[in-house]
């Protein structure tokens, strides 16, 4: 199965097109090297997916014929991360937390920058 298909089916990715863009932009490889999206994989492959921060190691268990729902990709995909990789992943979801500033909550209220204002003084 190719491996922008594969991804996309597995639900790694929304769209075929951005599994597409992945692998194209090089966040894709199997054994050290860099795949294309026309690739063939197959089933006992391990494949690593760099994310912005860390990696993703997975192992192909089976070849869908189109996207299957959440609950089966169990059984056609298992993560064998190592558990360094899933360290750093953890501590790099922290600092997105962390850095979101405002707490993601948006626009402080008048009320909140009078506190802020207050607090300052």
């Amino acid at each position: 199965m190719r491996a922008d298909v594969y991804l996309w089916a597995v639900r790694l990715f929304k769209t075929r097109a951005v599994a597409a863009e992945a692998l194209r932009d090089g966040r894709v490889s199997v054994g050290g090297t860099l795949i294309k999206a026309s690739k063939e994989l197959k089933v006992g492959e391990v494949f690593i997916l760099r994310r912005t921060g860390y990696q993703q190691h997975f192992e192909v268990l089976g070849l869908p014929r189109t996207r299957v729902g959440a609950p089966l990709v169990a059984g056609l995909l298992r993560d064998v991360t190592p558990p360094d990789e899933l360290e750093r992943r953890e501590l790099w979801e922290f600092a997105q937390r962390a850095s979101a500033g405002y707490g993601g909550l948006g626009r402080p209220t008048k009320k909140d920058r009078r506190d802020l204002s207050d607090f300052m003084e």
